[in-house]
């Protein structure tokens, strides 16, 4: 598994009866692919994964990895409450020839720590797929601390951390820790630049699914230590990417996929899609977002091999 580069949680597309827009999701898909990307996550929170239907899950994995057909890496979310029902998760993935996993801690409960080590090691031992870990401390109340990293080095399977504890100098308390044993990747647009430049490996990016091409250029240009270029860029992509860390994030990341032409601002219940003054001030944001766009052909960058 590559665990450098661009991962985007794609959004799920519904059409107007609420079932799935295979044919849109699709051509965001190819966006995605187009711009660079190293992969492609099903299932996260951007996913709406709480509202798929098991079955729906299913389908859409599948698919998307007939779509994708080993272009890129196509990685599934895992986020369970009960141990078993995750290692059922991340058994069928294996068997579905899904490329890696992101698993959450437990979902409903917060585990302590011998707990949380427990849940990582079962699923670990259930699969040879690759694992990137999900440390969220801020949305979903479980941390997960260095001390339960050292605890899982003896699973090789475990590889990558998302990096959204919001503390940026956790990147360097993972290398200062365990060196190169563990790829991180930035998990908060809004700590793009900074987590790259301390060491992080890749991003697990929201606005991505709207702005692919210009968050991998801005990747690219970081790690060509092209800073002062790449600072263009982070400065108007920033209030953007300010729209990944609200409560609404689905809603506004699909409004900009629909007003940039690759993705719908559909949403399934109980999430309601945006109206009023609401939705205007977050169009404004967007269109001046979208008026403003950086010219990304004058920014020559190397050949990816």
């Amino acid at each position: 598994m590559n665990w450098n580069g661009v991962l985007p949680a794609v959004t799920t597309k519904f059409a107007a009866d609420d079932s799935i827009d295979y044919d849109l999701f699709f051509v965001n898909v190819e966006e995605q692919i187009k711009a660079g990307v190293s992969g492609i996550i099903l299932g996260g929170t951007l996913g709406e994964s709480s509202v798929l239907e098991d079955d729906e899950k299913l389908e859409l994995t599948k698919r998307t990895i007939a779509y994708v057909n080993g272009r890129v890496a196509v990685v599934l979310n895992i986020a369970e409450g009960a141990t078993k029902k995750a290692i059922s998760c991340a058994q069928a993935a294996e068997e579905m020839g899904v490329d890696a996993l992101m698993l959450l801690p437990p979902m409903r409960y917060t585990t302590d720590h011998r707990e949380l080590v427990a849940y990582f090691s079962a699923i670990a031992a259930s699969t040879t797929l690759p694992i990137m870990i999900y440390n969220n401390p801020v949305d979903y109340k479980t941390y997960v601390t260095l001390e339960v990293f050292e605890e899982l080095m003896p699973y090789k399977n475990i590889q990558a951390v998302k990096e959204s504890t919001r503390d940026v100098s956790n990147v360097t308390r993972m290398i200062n820790k365990f060196g190169d044993r563990y790829k991180i990747l930035c998990g908060v647009d809004t700590l793009t630049m900074e987590s790259l430049i301390m060491g992080a490996d890749g991003l697990v990016a929201g606005l991505v699914c709207a702005f692919p091409k210009e968050t991998v250029i801005l990747y690219r240009l970081i790690k060509e230590d092209r800073l002062a270029e790449a600072l263009k860029i982070y400065r108007w992509f920033l209030p953007l990417l300010e729209l990944d860390i609200h409560p609404k994030l689905v809603q506004y990341i699909k409004l900009a996929e629909e007003m940039v032409g690759i993705g719908s601002a559909k949403v399934r219940a109980p999430r309601l899609e945006l109206e009023g003054e609401e939705k205007q001030r977050i169009v404004d944001l967007i269109q001046y977002g979208i008026n403003h766009r950086p010219v990304l052909e004058k920014f020559h960058l190397q050949e990816v091999n």
